[in-house]
């Protein structure tokens, strides 16, 4: 064989081999069939809340009938919070929040994971993750700052602009927040 001929099958071979090795990114290794795309604490302090909120991004093509299911750890010490969320085929990404948390603490890892389970139940992947977030929850009010559809002042916070009360929500937090 000549030489260009020969470099052209060389680069041949190099395209085909990276279009296959792309291909088997895209589509998750064994076994995977999501991957978490986000994760974070919110943080409203409108309404004087903080939850977990997880997105998974579908790494296969999702089935009918496919359920993720989160453990995500209590961060006042209670037993682990678990939140099921149907995962809908035709959506780029499901999403998991989890209800108001309490004694949320900066810069401690929380334990979080997500088994996704196919139709019939069994679990077709496991991801483990931590979670961490950038604030105390004591920065938040006590109580929400409004009430109603209307955003109505909270009238428990009447003279207290920054929404602290006596009795904080921070009251029985495992080792303080």
């Amino acid at each position: 064989m000549s030489e260009p001929r020969m470099s052209r099958l060389a680069a041949a071979v190099f395209v085909a081999w990276l279009l296959a090795a792309g291909g088997c990114r895209d589509s998750g290794g064994e076994g995977e069939y999501f991957e978490i795309s986000g994760k974070l604490f919110v943080f409203n302090y409108r309404v004087a809340t903080a939850t977990y909120l997880v997105n998974l991004k579908p790494l296969k093509p999702v089935g009918e009938g496919e359920t993720a299911v989160a453990t995500f750890e209590d961060p006042s010490g209670g037993d682990p919070i678990v939140v099921r969320r149907k995962i809908w085929p035709k959506t780029d990404k499901t999403t998991i929040e989890s209800p108001p948390l309490r004694c949320v603490v900066k810069d401690r890892p929380y334990a979080v994971s997500i088994a996704i389970e196919g139709p019939d139940g069994s679990v077709m992947q496991t991801i483990k993750t931590t979670m961490m977030s950038s604030e105390d929850q004591s920065l938040l009010p006590d109580r929400p700052l409004v009430v109603g559809p209307l955003y109505t002042p909270n009238p428990e916070l009447a003279g207290r602009p920054d929404g602290k009360l006596d009795v904080t929500n921070e009251a029985d937090c495992p080792g303080g927040v």
